[in-house]
């Protein structure tokens, strides 16, 4: 079962990730999103328990709980939907009128 951590601390990395979670039982893989242009962390990262039971575990002792200072959020992570992203900085439309100025 994979998990989303956000509001992780800066200078958290994948092995520390690993290590607080692996607490609450077998971890298959801990990764924390850097921020590509940067190589910094994006302050949220992702967990994958061998075991289901841990993962429910680890969701209900640290959602909500601290680290460092900052909140943490931990829930089930969701499926990404096909067909990606999109995003970017060039997505969205609006602007409206004061968009055309002569």
């Amino acid at each position: 079962m994979k998990l989303f951590v956000g509001g992780l601390p800066f200078d958290c990395d994948d092995q520390e990730l690993k290590e607080i979670f692996g607490k609450y039982g077998a971890v298959t893989s801990a990764k924390v999103i850097l921020d590509r242009e940067t190589g910094k962390s994006r302050g949220f990262g992702f967990v994958e328990f061998e075991d289901k039971a841990a993962a429910e575990t680890a969701i209900s002792k640290m959602n909500g709980g601290e680290l460092a200072g900052r909140k943490l959020s931990v829930r089930q992570a969701e499926d990404r939907k096909p067909g990606g992203g999109g995003g970017g900085f060039r997505s969205g439309g609006g602007g409206g009128r004061d968009r055309r100025r002569f």
